[in-house]
């Protein structure tokens, strides 16, 4: 296999051949896993989730059926199921680790296999490099048994994931709500882009009152070929099209729309009657603020609050933290350094401290009952919120105003760059090269005033290809290439006003 770990662990086209996934490198990943897990417990356990993807399923009971052949005991959603109930059940179960198959957000062609610790999180750069040991020392051969999945779902040695995991986990979402009820008629029109959102997210807003509901019909489906969303990123306009059409004609106050592994969460809302479709940067504030100012009205606030965010994530968060006199911790990019924050204040006896964490790229999580980005507990809140204004007479785009005005405005903008082949590594090389050896270097007509490398470590932070520059124009820049594809991205922002 020629597929490495990478930021949500391995995610390839779908296809023949050791590049792509298929049933062959994902019993080699699943016995580099089995290795790995082996080294941590006498009697290893695995959970296992997939979502809507052509060969999720067939993927994920392959990789249950190759864990137990290796005397590990998978437990495995019967049905398909969003990533956070994967982190949710990976602690829950006290598993030693998490599989869920997904390409999250990716399109069509691609899927993935995604990674969890003992934690819940997905893993960090140690532990994905012992996994990758593990598989570069696996040897084919011990996959390749005739016993099928049914034979070791009747030895118990794969083992349903029962309904009781699913209710506890839609359970700990809930429990995290700032407003017992709604008091408004909240019109919502929710689209799962043809993922695993649906059952989990539409039990939970018909759950907390959201009595107005619409399902967006032909993207309600699971179906891996997304017929009307080839991209099914819930960040880009192009996906939200056949709902907003749903929108315009139910006159509905609010569109939710999850990945197809429902960990992201779009939004866009009815101002003036028109539509704008907020960013990831423009949620994470609001519902900043909103649950913030809810707890500490509420005097629910704990000692010490702590936010986490990345270090791509808009600057304004840290004004709103200030203003709460809430910590703020900034890590590298990528949800699963969030988790390990979590974590590190769970050991310390402090989990309680957490209180929201969130990444511009539409990801949030409203309490540690999981360790990654949740679209399930992030769409209850944002539902929360937008009634809770309504039934004072505002927008989210009203609000977002009101702290643009206490805050400043900051303009964010992210610029992907794709490369063929190993050419993006090549490019942050020269990067990194140029900016060593000219400090007048100029970007966009903009001279560079100073920088920082990640890979110096910075911060305290794991070493990293990331590379921060400050500008003379007053806007910061962050490039990295993508863990995920062969880009390179560039995060640039400034603030504009205030």
């Amino acid at each position: 296999m020629n597929l490495k770990f990478g930021t949500g662990g391995i995610r390839a086209t779908i296809g023949e051949g050791p590049d792509h996934l298929n049933l062959e490198t994902i019993r080699e990943a699943t016995l580099g896993v089995a290795a790995y897990v082996k080294t941590l417990s006498e009697e290893p356990a695995v959970a296992i989730a997939y979502d809507s993807r052509n060969h999720s399923e067939e993927f994920a009971k392959e990789a249950a059926r190759v864990l137990a052949l290796r005397g590990c005991r998978a437990y495995i959603y019967p049905k398909l199921m969003p990533s956070p109930a994967l982190s949710f059940a990976v602690r829950h179960l006290k598993c030693d680790a998490g599989i869920c198959i997904t390409a999250s957000h990716n399109p069509k062609d691609y899927n993935g296999f995604k990674v969890y610790g003992k934690d819940g999180c997905q893993v960090t750069n140690e532990a994905a490099e012992a996994i990758q040991a593990c598989i570069d020392k696996a040897d084919k051969k011990e996959a390749q048994d005739d016993l099928p999945f049914e034979y070791f779902l009747e030895s118990e040695d794969i083992v349903f994931i029962s309904d009781k995991t699913i209710k506890a986990f839609l359970a700990s979402i809930i429990k995290k709500r700032t407003q017992k009820e709604l008091t408004s008629d909240l019109k919502v029109v929710y689209t799962p882009l043809n993922g695993a959102g649906l059952s989990c997210v539409s039990s939970i807003l018909k759950y907390v009152g959201v009595n107005n509901l619409q399902l967006v019909t032909e993207q309600s489906k699971p179906d891996g070929n997304f017929p009307t969303c080839p991209n099914p990123n819930p960040e880009e306009p192009a996906a939200l099209k056949v709902a907003l059409k749903y929108c315009k004609k139910a006159d509905a106050d609010l569109l939710i729309a999850t990945d197809p592994d429902s960990d992201r969460v779009g939004v866009a809302v009815q101002h003036q009657g028109a539509w704008k479709q907020l960013t990831g940067n423009q949620v994470g504030v609001l519902l900043l603020d909103y649950i913030l100012k809810c707890r500490q009205e509420a005097g629910t606030l704990p000692e010490r609050p702590v936010v986490i965010k990345t270090i791509v994530t808009t600057s304004m968060a840290e004004r709103i933290a200030e203003h709460y006199g809430v910590e703020m911790i900034q890590t590298l990019t990528g949800f699963k350094y969030i988790g390990e924050q979590i974590g590190r204040l769970e050991k310390a006896g402090e989990a309680e401290r957490f209180v929201f964490g969130f990444e511009e790229s539409c990801g949030y999580l409203i309490g540690s009952y999981v360790r990654d980005k949740d679209a399930v507990g992030a769409a209850m809140l944002i539902c929360e919120m937008a009634d809770t204004y309504k039934s004072i007479g505002k927008t989210l785009v009203d609000v977002l105003k009101d702290l643009y005005r206490t805050y400043g405005r900051y303009k964010s903008e992210l610029k992907n760059y794709a490369f063929e082949g190993t050419e993006a590594q090549r490019r942050m090389r020269y990067i990194r090269k140029s900016l060593a050896e000219k400090p007048e270097m100029k970007m966009r007509g903009s001279r560079v005033l100073r920088y920082q490398d990640y890979l110096e470590g910075i911060d305290e932070l794991p070493k990293a290809d990331v590379i921060k520059l400050w500008m003379e124009d007053g806007s910061e820049v962050v490039i990295r290439p993508s863990g995920t594809e062969p880009k390179i991205k560039v995060y640039t922002e400034r603030k504009i006003d205030g």
